[in-house]
């Protein structure tokens, strides 16, 4: 246990001492929104903070990721669809999954970018924390024009400076929808339009909604800022056509709550990676099995399996959560051809139709 100690407190120093010195998001207090505690100065979803671990669980779960074995996948990476370039020339009416919890989908003349992660590493130094192991199938400058991107939450696997700052100085005039207290910290990476909303709040668009819905989460890029910005889902609605974004979340009542209030989503977006070891990660990341208890909660017409092959985050098998989906879906009686696994850089235009 020393050893794993100390070599936990050798590879996090230089990341301890990185976040202290930078930036702390979100120390703006929120008093009108029911989901922020005035005692605490922090939000909270309403079954807690189930995620908040002891130093032991961090240590344990530190040690035994950079003590794991080697993951043949962390090498080689996944499959990318070569042509994902050009498939953008004329990408009306389709959805692409460009990798982790990347999306861009375009309908009704409006396209969408959700997370957008293009960088090397998932993490705020350049040398160390989670490397991508599978390659962006596309740079950000091969991306067609942007009407709005949709950010989850403040994590570095799903907020990347990079990638922000880059999107802002190539697309000025794109809208970035963001949850509570995160306004500011795109500000200051150059984003000119910022839309910050509560769970549940919603604007409209372009003939589209955009409204963030609850899930069991958190949020963190610092040693002192747990919890004070907002985590979401994203429910986007046009006339004829519903997409449901979400991000990071634990298996709870949120999904079928979600769908009780504003109906069930034509496509969405369900994460299905980066669960083990189960009782650490269960509260924060559901498994391919509640991946498809969430799609059946909200009643889905098809989904998209997101936050898996592009980072080794965690301790399954890189190429577990296709196979284990694969299976729960089976056990549950849902057709695979409406739950699909993509490779990087794969459209998929059936999913935007009737």
């Amino acid at each position: 246990m020393l050893r794993y100690f100390l070599l936990t407190t050798v590879l996090f120093t230089p990341i301890t001492l990185t976040l202290i010195l930078s930036r702390c998001s979100g120390t703006m207090t929120h008093p009108d929104s029911t989901n922020f505690n005035r005692k605490t100065a922090r939000f909270q979803h309403p079954t807690g903070d189930p995620h908040d671990k002891s130093l032991i669980d961090l240590l344990t779960f530190f040690s035994a990721y950079f003590t794991r074995k080697s993951d043949e996948k962390e090498n080689a990476g996944f499959p990318v669809v070569i042509s994902a370039k050009d498939g953008l020339a004329n990408f009306a009416e389709n959805v692409m999954w460009i990798g982790h919890s990347t999306l861009l989908l375009s309908h009704s003349d409006l396209t969408i970018l959700t997370d957008p992660q293009f960088s090397g590493r998932a993490s705020p130094l350049s040398f160390m924390g989670p490397k991508r192991v599978t390659p962006s199938p596309v740079k950000i400058v091969d991306l067609p024009r942007i009407d709005a991107v949709v950010i989850s939450h403040n994590h570095y696997d799903h907020l990347d400076e990079a990638s922000i700052r880059e999107i802002a100085k190539t697309q000025p005039s794109v809208e970035f929808f963001v949850p509570l207290g995160l306004k500011s910290l795109l500000e200051d990476w150059e984003a000119e339009y910022v839309t910050e909303l509560d769970w549940w709040q919603q604007v409209r668009r372009k003939g589209v909604t955009f409204q963030p819905t609850p899930v069991q989460h958190w949020s963190k890029r610092t040693l002192f800022d747990r919890n004070k910005t907002l985590w979401s889902g994203w429910m986007l609605q046009w006339d004829k056509f519903s997409f449901y974004f979400a991000g990071d979340a634990g298996y709870s009542d949120d999904f079928k709550e979600t769908a009780k209030r504003l109906g069930s989503p034509d496509l969405a977006a369900i994460p299905i990676g980066a669960y083990e070891p189960r009782e650490f990660m269960k509260s924060a990341h559901v498994n391919p099995e509640e991946a498809v208890n969430a799609f059946i909660d909200l009643g889905a017409r098809r989904a998209i399996g997101i936050h898996w092959g592009t980072f080794k985050l965690t301790l399954e098998p890189m190429t577990e959560p296709p196979l284990k989906l694969t299976q729960a879906l089976k056990n549950s009686s849902v057709p695979e051809e409406r739950f699909r696994v993509l490779k990087h850089g794969e459209k998929w235009p059936d999913a935007l139709t009737n």
